[in-house]
């Protein structure tokens, strides 16, 4: 069973080091008479890379979807040396979501389905009470059935933020490559992000959630609290 205390992830440093801190470099720093737009890059990845060494240093925890990011940070830095374009960075941006959907639909069929890693796992579900009572009452199979379901549901929502990410970076990436412009395009592209992609996926990984809570619900017979994991437990 996974560890359930360890130390919780501070959302305020991840903010800092993963949107705010690269949004200021590329946009205000990268240009000529600062770091100029090739230092300027290198340091604006090197914050969200920083953070994802010490917070897994600190938490010694990682699943699929952080690797997919940290890699897609890396990428972004190769990227930006070798002067790829706009349309390289979009391609980029719609590959890396595709791909954790593609994982999440593919894995469905596995010992292992991603969805029971990112949402239905003993850091947030009682699963030995869950599992128990689903033996219990013979719902084993119909809880495969619902976890199709939200792998389903949670694989379109990657797949939507993929088409997202491909049109936000054409719509802004438009400067030319290794300029100080084409950074502080990247900036906002970074920076709009999160009320543009961010925020839609979030509210559909909360309605995933919620089928999943409600399902449970009706499968077990328990109620949400006995369902979710809390430190009591």
């Amino acid at each position: 069973m996974p560890e359930t205390n360890a130390p919780r992830e501070n959302l305020l440093v991840n903010l800092i080091c993963n949107i705010a801190v690269p949004t200021y470099v590329l946009t205000s720093l990268s240009k000529d008479d600062h770091l100029g737009p090739v230092w300027g890059l290198g340091l604006a990845i090197l914050f969200p890379i920083g953070y994802g060494i010490y917070d897994f240093a600190r938490r010694r925890r990682t699943n699929f979807i952080s690797v997919i990011g940290f890699c897609s940070v890396l990428l972004t830095g190769v990227l930006g040396l070798m002067h790829v374009g706009g349309m390289g960075f979009a391609i980029k941006e719609a590959v890396m979501p595709t791909l954790i959907g593609a994982a999440i639909l593919f894995s469905v069929r596995t010992s292992k389905p991603l969805v029971k890693e990112l949402i239905y796992n003993d850091q947030i579900i009682d699963v030995p009470r869950v599992n128990a009572a689903l033996a219990e009452r013979g719902r084993t199979r119909d809880f495969e059935r619902l976890v199709l379901q939200i792998s389903i549901w949670l694989g379109a929502s990657f797949v939507l933020s993929a088409g997202l990410n491909f049109s936000l970076a054409r719509y802004l990436l438009r400067g030319a490559p290794g300029t100080p412009e084409f950074n502080a395009q990247l900036g906002r592209m970074h920076l709009l992000a999160w009320p543009v992609i961010v925020v839609p996926s979030m509210l559909v990984m909360m309605l995933v959630f919620w089928r999943l809570i409600s399902g449970l619900k009706q499968l077990t017979g328990l109620t949400t609290d006995e369902l979710l994991r809390t430190e009591q437990k």
